[in-house]
């Protein structure tokens, strides 16, 4: 009688994205994995955790190759800060299972805390000392020597470009200084996977391209990033692979440019300037789109995929909204963009998420 082995760990991720069907434990022999196909940094499988009655994740998979940038997007309440709190080890899991750095988050939780970083949504950050204090003081945390903490914290002031204030007390920085100490703050120790949770919330937009830049470098200098953001802008320029969850489970992953043509045609998109005719706008145009328009109140914009019928859309949608007499302005065609991708797989337009799961 033959006998089969369970797949070794991330194999049928391995599997999946190389295209092999999954095989049944009495049916043919697995092949084996390519030898010089390194390990993932992060490694979710068939994960699971409720609240009660609340089921936050429902059994997701990732895989994150080393050196990359994944974008993990979802509505309010998906999952994803749940995610990032199993993976950090400050919530373990239901079920299934996940390594980061090769290390299980359960099992071997020092030694995953030991190899990761994290900024959360917030800066954590002492204002009553200064922004020098701030690191030399994480550092000693970090159990790096007197000495070492203060080289480290000097090397990270000059990278973040704060050394012109580092003797100041935090409380007198900006929001995007605070920002940038607080991400400063977690590469004290070098770490080889980083997660970001809303690295840019509230940031000014000068600020925000910064920090941009500051995460482009860290992953070119190898070091992985997982990044949850409610800026759809921000993982198309930022993620090499996006993955959307939705009631804790993953509902779409890829490149940002994949999942723009899940989507497909083209997206009929105007402003409409009496912003009480909203509702009368988009039902002007309901008849020209393939699913109902996307609106909002406060912008006055709306936005509705019409796939290849472009530039017929068009003049429909002129001739019904100049029938309703609805003034408008910037009306236009344009391609699909990431948050037409993630309104599609998901219903819902992405949001900050505050406390939830």
């Amino acid at each position: 009688m033959r006998h089969f082995h369970p797949l070794p760990s991330g194999a049928r991720i391995w599997l999946r994205r190389n295209r092999w069907p999954f095989p049944d434990e009495r049916g043919p022999a697995v092949p084996t994995l390519p030898s010089d196909v390194p390990p993932p940094a992060i490694l979710v499988e068939g994960l699971t955790r409720s609240f009660g009655d609340v089921h936050a994740l429902r059994g997701i998979d990732l895989s994150v190759p080393r050196g990359t940038i994944l974008g993990l997007l979802g509505p309010n309440g998906a999952g994803k800060t749940t995610t990032v709190r199993i993976l950090t080890t400050l919530l373990p899991p239901d079920s299934g299972r996940a390594e980061v750095n090769g290390h299980d988050v359960v099992r071997d939780a020092a030694k995953v805390r030991g190899s990761i970083g994290l900024a959360g949504q917030n800066a954590s950050v002492v204002e009553t000392l200064t922004g020098r204090e701030n690191l030399e003081f994480m550092g000693r945390l970090f159990h790096l020597g007197k000495a070492q903490a203060r080289t480290r914290a000097a090397e990270l002031l000059e990278q973040f470009g704060l050394t012109e204030v580092a003797d100041r007390l935090a409380k007198t920085y900006s929001g995007g200084m605070q920002r940038r100490l607080d991400l400063a703050a977690s590469l004290l120790s070098r770490p080889e996977v980083l997660f970001l949770d809303e690295p840019t919330t509230g940031l000014d937009p000068r600020a925000r391209l910064g920090m941009w830049d500051t995460i482009r470098s860290l992953r070119a200098g190898g070091t992985t990033v997982l990044l949850t953001t409610q800026y759809l802008d921000e993982a198309d320029e930022l993620a090499d692979e996006i993955v959307v969850i939705d009631q804790g489970m993953v509902i779409a992953a890829g490149t940002a440019q994949k999942l723009k043509d899940r989507v497909g045609g083209d997206v009929l998109e105007f402003t409409v300037l009496d912003r009480a005719r909203i509702a009368a706008a988009a039902a002007a145009v309901r008849a020209d789109g393939e699913d109902e328009p996307s609106v909002d109140p406060e912008s006055g914009l709306v936005s509705v995929r019409v796939g290849s019928r472009g530039s017929e859309a068009l003049i429909d949608a002129v001739r019904g909204l100049d029938s309703a007499d609805i003034k408008i302005r910037g009306l236009m065609l344009r391609r699909p963009s990431l948050d037409d991708a993630f309104l599609a797989l998901t219903g819902h337009v992405t949001e900050n998420e505050g406390v939830t799961p």
